[in-house]
């Protein structure tokens, strides 16, 4: 079962940017609402690092409540875009459990977890892989969390597994409509009563919308650099 990508469904079609050489560390990053794992895996291919690989699974397509039931690719139901919206709870642990399989394939596979960021965009993707780091039993290198909020977030710290020293990175566009920075700012205190408040880095960037630019990418980069060094 080791190595068969088969076995966790997330992997039989995710987008891979490997390394060009040998493979010590890992990036997992999810993608935002409607989107694919396309989409990141060219824009992570811009920051490769020679002995880290990128995984960039694709969600699901579901209904999307705030979207009028339309069918789109969605790691769990959105209901509302503010941080006092009902939530997909079940959808949301669910979601979480088929990332933490992506990364107990890895662990199988020679990558531990204290080599493995999870990183993600957005209210889906930002969103779900600051849960499944928080809830996850392992300890992972680190979170990449951009232009999202913790969701569930009434449930922390209590449902937290208890990793205090649990890097976090969070960055958000000042100009962001559709998620506006403060909840960003909000969610990046909530963190900090999750977490050692010094594990936080929230940076914001001047004229970016709901989107990525290459400042908060080079941000990404030395993120990375930092927690997975080649070894």
């Amino acid at each position: 079962m080791c190595g068969n990508n088969m076995s966790v469904p997330l992997l039989a079609e995710a987008v891979t940017v490997s390394g060009v050489e040998k493979e010590t560390a890992a990036v997992i990053f999810l993608h935002g609402l409607g989107d694919s794992g396309h989409g990141w895996a060219d824009t992570l291919t811009g920051i490769r690092l020679p002995h880290v690989k990128f995984i960039c699974p694709h969600a699901p397509p579901i209904p999307v409540t705030l979207n009028m039931k339309s069918m789109m690719p969605a790691w769990f139901d959105l209901m509302g875009l503010s941080p006092d919206s009902p939530e997909d709870e079940s959808g949301i642990k669910k979601a979480a459990e088929n990332i933490k399989a992506i990364i107990e394939h890895e662990a199988r596979n020679g990558i531990p977890p204290n080599r493995i960021i999870l990183g993600g965009f957005s209210q889906v993707g930002g969103a779900l892989s600051l849960y499944t780091a928080l809830t996850c039993q392992h300890q992972l290198a680190g979170v990449v969390a951009l232009s999202c909020w913790l969701p569930l977030h009434r449930s922390f710290p209590s449902a937290s597994s208890g990793n205090k020293n649990l890097p976090i990175l969070q960055c958000h566009g000042e100009m962001d409509a559709m998620i506006p920075v403060q909840f960003g700012a909000m969610t990046a205190e909530k963190l900090k009563s999750i977490v050692n408040p010094q594990m936080i880095t929230f940076k914001t960037f001047p004229g970016l919308p709901h989107s990525s630019c290459p400042q908060e990418m080079a941000a990404v980069k030395e993120f990375i650099e930092k927690l997975l060094p080649r070894i």
